[in-house]
């Protein structure tokens, strides 16, 4: 019996977080016009911790398998709960069978140290070869969102360096998005004209 072709995988999306705001309505007044230069899949909507609504950042907030646990009855099932400070490969499959709907790979520790793009590039590739749902990889650069779309992110967040960006955020997010296309085309052994062309399709 013939086997099925394993279908390919989507070309990943770009995830915002935006920097700490103090007035979220004015940050959302711009986002249309920020979004409108890549394909942007999620927002993740940076509160002061002292704001009540902070729960909407719980999607990032979560670190650790322990605080996943605690959180999942408040979160499901209105709001994705999405997993980080993952240290060993037992916490990622222990947080993909308490029921994340996604795990984080690459973002900085409360000390603001992290592991080396090779390391999260590496601990992308191993779940994406083997686990349903999806991983994320935090990105600090337009090169690692290149690495880690190449290495199996299914979404790549990005953040700090868009904002920082001093040509401003929209040409560095579209820069970043192309990195995610030409980390993709790379791997997959698509030209980037075939990426791009999948992604539109996707639109229609």
């Amino acid at each position: 019996m013939a086997t099925k072709p394993v279908p390919p995988r989507p070309v990943p999306r770009l995830y915002l977080a935006t920097p700490e705001v103090d007035d979220p309505a004015s940050l959302i007044a711009s986002l249309p016009g920020l979004l409108g230069k890549a394909d942007v899949a999620a927002v993740l909507l940076h509160l002061k911790p002292t704001d009540q609504r902070t729960m909407i950042s719980r999607v990032k907030a979560l670190t650790g398998v322990a605080a996943l646990e605690d959180a999942l009855a408040n979160l499901k099932p209105d709001r994705i709960a999405g997993v980080g400070g993952l240290a060993t490969r037992h916490d990622s499959m222990t947080a993909g069978e308490l029921g994340a709907d996604y795990v984080l790979f690459g973002e900085p520790d409360a000390k603001g140290q992290r592991p080396s793009m090779e390391a999260i590039a590496e601990r992308l590739q191993w779940w994406a070869e083997l686990f349903e749902p999806p991983c994320v990889g935090f990105a600090s650069s337009r090169e690692e969102a290149c690495e880690f779309a190449a290495a199996g992110a299914d979404f790549v967040l990005v953040g700090d360096f868009v904002w920082a960006d001093p040509r401003g955020a929209a040409p560095a997010l579209a820069d970043a998005e192309q990195a995610i296309r030409q980390g993709y085309a790379a791997a997959s052994g698509q030209s980037k004209e075939q990426v791009k062309a999948g992604r539109e399709l996707r639109w229609e």
